[in-house]
């Protein structure tokens, strides 16, 4: 696929690209419509502290870990379309209670559900892999993800203005969130009615159970219940620190904790469920697929877009802070941590398509993120800014570009798994939001920047031993499988 095939917007699958990355952008430009307006919030309201909006960040990503997994498996079974349009206007209403706001607690209740919108992503990359074959996924999948990303940035770029200029006041900034979601909502019903689940005459192939990820292996199996408690296991961490800073006490806490345990076992129990029967019965050789590779995405996507998600929350105050800049110029400038993925997260894709080695490309730009974030823990207010905002973009160039590249290689894994897999890897990319944001509470910017580089260099390791290349990563059309065929027999009858 080249480049110049995104403006050629008559090709169905091309229309079908962009009205599903306008769909993303808008729900991170919604997702990420606190970040750039904190500052505002802080001045207008006597009852706000640094301390609650450091909690509402944490908040900002928590549920869209379980809504990723959830969102993972309704995609296999009612398809792209309807879930992304469902969500586009479900998630407008916790936006605009958070809008509207007036307590600490209708704040943080209402920003912990709006988190779920966090889900959007894995939709999308499900829509798309449905209309592209293999050999372009890569690219198109890193220009969905990229230019949607955008809308980080683009929050952070304008929001402030819309709030300041356009509406004005203490309450600015609540017309300025309450737009965006009213925008989302309207988008939502138009998205319903626009597009499709694929070319005409796609096969939606659908996992055998749709409640847990079919694993090869008994060994695999293992590894998915080792892998799929800490997706829930790390909202423990947001229970205990939203008891710690009051908004709950310690009964409310210890229900909270069981409800997390609960749900951690009902999870193992239909992994159990969907996958005993499965593999004493014996799985084909030609329907089996490495775990560990899943298992290796899974920390890449905690490494880079759990960095993104924690970066872009904290970095228009960082630079606020640092360099003494006004709310407005900080956020443009922090703008292009984000403002990056409109290049280099397609590209990250491109090169992952072009290069016939995703294995390669991944690790490449897992070490590069590692080697920027270490520069960032350098910078601080006797550094020129122009040098600390060139460092900045170059971290962000591996950190999109790595998100691209592990989006390059999922869809072909394992076909008919794709939402399920999308789901667990994007939910990882939350768990690193949660683990980096709570310790962000604990230590200064400068040490956060290198405790995220230890991260990225513990994932290229991981991806070094247990990342292999998908065998049909550049064919014309995705792998078939025996139990493939044989599912699609029994879905007709």
């Amino acid at each position: 696929m080249q480049v110049a095939a995104v403006f050629k917007f008559k090709n169905p699958e091309i229309k079908a690209l962009h009205l599903t990355w306008i769909a993303f952008f808008i729900t991170f430009y919604v997702w990420f419509n606190m970040a750039p307006l904190a500052s505002s919030m802080l001045k207008s309201v006597d009852w706000l502290t640094p301390e609650d909006l450091k909690l509402f960040a944490i908040c900002n990503v928590a549920l869209t870990i379980p809504a990723r997994i959830l969102v993972g498996m309704a995609l296999d079974r009612f398809g792209p379309r309807r879930v992304f349009s469902v969500l586009l206007v479900t998630m407008a209403l916790p936006a605009l209670a958070f809008a509207f706001g007036e307590t600490r607690t209708q704040l943080l209740v209402s920003r912990l559900v709006l988190s779920s919108i966090g889900a959007s992503f894995v939709v999308g990359i499900h829509m798309t892999a449905m209309w592209f074959k293999p050999k372009d996924i890569g690219f198109a999948e890193g220009f969905y993800a990229g230019w949607g990303n955008f809308g980080s940035a683009a929050a952070a770029m304008t929001l402030p203005t819309i709030a300041i200029h356009m509406y004005g006041g203490d309450d600015g900034w609540r017309w300025a969130i309450a737009q965006s979601a009213f925008v989302m909502a309207a988008y939502g019903v138009y998205y319903w009615f626009a597009i499709t689940d694929g070319p005409v005459g796609t096969v939606h192939r659908k996992p055998r159970k749709a409640s847990a990820l079919e694993v090869s292996s008994w060994g695999d199996m293992v590894k998915l219940i080792l892998w799929t408690i800490p997706l829930f296991g790390i909202l423990a961490i947001l229970v205990w620190r939203i008891q710690v800073l009051g908004y709950l006490d310690s009964n409310g806490a210890a229900i909270a904790y069981a409800v997390i345990v609960a749900v951690i076992i009902y999870q193992i129990v239909q992994i159990l469920r969907v996958n005993v029967p499965i593999l004493k019965k014996g799985v084909p050789e030609d329907d089996k697929y490495p775990f560990n590779s899943v298992a290796a995405l899974n920390s890449t996507y905690f490494a880079n877009f759990g960095a993104e998600l924690a970066v872009v929350s904290m970095l228009p105050m960082f630079f606020e802070s640092t360099w003494n800049l006004s709310a407005t110029a900080a956020g443009l400038i922090a703008a292009s941590f984000a403002f990056v993925n409109l290049v280099a997260r397609p590209m990250g894709g491109l090169v992952s398509d072009r290069m016939g080695n995703r294995r390669f490309v991944m690790l490449s730009y897992m070490l590069g993120i590692a080697i920027g974030f270490a520069l960032m823990g350098l910078m601080n207010s006797s550094w020129p800014l122009i040098i600390a905002v060139a460092i900045t973009v170059f971290t962000s160039f591996f950190v999109q570009g790595a998100e691209g590249a592990t989006f390059g290689i999922i869809p072909s894994i394992k076909r008919r798994l794709t939402g399920q897999i999308s789901g667990m890897a994007g939910a990882y990319g939350n768990v690193g939001a949660v683990f980096y944001l709570t310790i962000y509470t604990f230590v200064d910017a400068n040490q956060f920047f290198f405790i995220i580089a230890a991260g990225g260099f513990i994932s290229w390791l991981i991806c070094l031993v247990w990342l292999k290349e998908p065998e049909s990563a550049f064919s014309d059309e995705y792998f078939v499988s025996s139990v493939d065929r044989q599912i699609e027999q029994e879905q007709h009858y």
